[in-house]
């Protein structure tokens, strides 16, 4: 246990000590950032780590003009607006709910508000109060109350329970503003999973899920931790979930990448083997999740969530040249796994992409030969 630990410290020592050496017969090597041969991700025309957005996957600037005015106005209208032109089935709407919602929960942990302030996320009150038939705003409550639950947990109070209860009955409300909306139900799988709905119930939730939209690729990550061991399932039940969907995923569908979450969501918490990474079922895939990624179409909003996995893959695997493929596409937006499960995921992200432009330089790569 001791040399386990004094492995993980001198992993972490490495991570503050980048960037690192160009080449060294095709080796990674530790210098100082000032040396000549350090590797410099701003000559790819990377962003730097303070400007990382973390609140997204990917670019929506709709969104994010939305939640500026939002936030600096506290007039919820702008935000119903954008999602009243969303369409209603696409994964766009998933991730806008999400981020609005996000945006509300943390507003209100910041300012919890007091005697003489108002709290954060005011604007969400606003909106449910004077519009409460919008189907909207009752799927971003529903989500705001599922993400307040998720940070309450970590304190292990009972407020996590009560906060996912009324995340249930909100849901519900919003099922039934927008029949046809398969949003409010798969918000709920995140509330089934917290409050731990027997397999069957899950599934009948699943069904009206399926009903909707059957290819969400939003929904199935939702869907996913579920059946991980972490959770009500285990591995085999997780990876026979992200099997099955891709192999009814149509062409250009990005289910076809979901056996890389399950296997993520099955890695051990520490492992320091490369072995790991190279395996035959990793190897799978990942190569999966790369067809699926050169298949998708570019302006599929959740394309950036798999080549935000491929990145964190590929580096593991010392893969380059694919690395930098994949970072070159969504550096700038961090908000994706695994970044998120970081305290800070503009460092962690900034370390990975540092580790891979290190190990593309080592070989023989170069701005001029970054790949397309």
């Amino acid at each position: 246990m001791v040399i386990l630990w004094l492995l993980m410290a001198l992993l972490m020592l490495s991570f503050v000590l980048l960037p690192l050496v160009r080449r060294r017969r095709g080796m990674i090597e530790q210098v100082h950032p000032d040396h000549p041969d350090a590797a410099d991700p701003a000559d790819y025309g990377f962003l730097r780590q303070e400007e990382l957005d973390v609140r997204l996957p990917g670019p929506d600037q709709d969104l994010l003009d939305a939640l500026e005015l939002v936030q600096r106005t506290q007039d919820y209208r702008a935000a119903a607006q954008l999602l009243a032109g969303t369409e209603t089935a696409g994964e766009l709407r998933w991730q806008r709910v999400q981020a609005l919602g996000g945006a509300a929960a943390l507003e209100l942990e910041q300012r919890p508000g007091g005697v003489h302030e108002t709290p954060g996320g005011q604007w969400l009150r606003v909106w449910r109060a004077e519009r409460p038939e919008d189907a909207g705003g009752a799927a971003v409550h529903a989500e705001f109350l599922v993400q307040r639950a998720w940070r309450a947990s970590a304190t292990g109070t009972k407020d996590f329970r009560l906060l996912l209860e009324e995340a249930r009955e909100v849901c519900g409300q919003a099922a039934e503003l927008a029949p046809a909306d398969p949003v409010p139900h798969i918000i709920e799988l995140a509330v089934g999973r917290g409050l731990g709905l027997s397999r069957d119930e899950f599934e009948r939730l699943w069904l009206k899920v399926l009903d909707r939209a059957p290819h969400h690729m939003g929904a199935h990550l939702a869907a996913l931790p579920y059946w991980c061991e972490k959770w009500h399932g285990s591995r085999e039940q997780a990876y026979a979930f992200a099997e099955a969907a891709a192999a009814r995923a149509p062409r250009g569908s990005l289910l076809a990448a979901l056996p890389l979450f399950a296997v993520f969501e099955h890695l051990p918490e520490v492992n320091l083997v490369l072995g790991l990474y190279r395996s035959e079922v990793v190897a799978k895939a990942i190569q999966g999740a790369q067809h699926a990624a050169h298949e998708a179409g570019s302006a599929d909003p959740t394309l950036p969530h798999v080549r935000h996995l491929l990145v964190f893959f590929l580096v593991r695997a010392e893969r380059w040249a694919e690395a930098m493929h994949e970072l070159i596409h969504v550096d700038g937006h961090v908000g994706a796994l695994p970044w998120t499960l970081a305290a800070d995921p503009a460092a962690e992200f900034a370390v990975y992409r540092a580790l891979a432009v290190a190990g593309y330089e080592a070989n023989g790569g170069s701005p001029a030969s970054l790949p397309g």
